[in-house]
């Protein structure tokens, strides 16, 4: 099972990753939003901004977000840490449920990209 430390790694190489990226990537990651991603397995939630393509973690709580960001996330810590190193399907685990992905329809949309 994935530490806290591990999943803040991965949330720092993520954003790494979305700031240098180009395109529709890009283009994706450039949303101003709130941002939450709750580790089920450690129940804690990384709580945030998506902004100007970075991801900035803001705090950690125990248990579910206390507050409804505008793109929520759900997963396990390994399933984070597989998502970033590039050894797990974004699409294919939101498509089995293995992850969840809550947002408007519009940054739904936006998001696709990602995917």
């Amino acid at each position: 099972m994935a530490t806290m430390a591990e999943c803040r790694s991965a949330l720092r190489r993520l954003s790494d990753n979305l700031a240098a990226a180009d395109g529709d990537v890009r283009s994706a990651a450039a949303l101003d939003r709130s941002l939450s991603c709750h580790i089920k397995d450690l129940d804690i939630t990384f709580t945030g901004r998506l902004a100007d393509g970075r991801i900035e973690v803001l705090d950690t709580v125990e248990g579910p977000p206390r507050e409804k960001a505008e793109i929520r996330l759900t997963m396990t810590g390994d399933d984070l840490v597989a998502l970033v190193d590039g050894d797990l399907n974004f699409a294919k685990a939101w498509a089995s449920g293995r992850v969840r992905l809550e947002a408007g329809l519009r940054d739904l949309l936006k998001l696709r990209s990602l995917l």
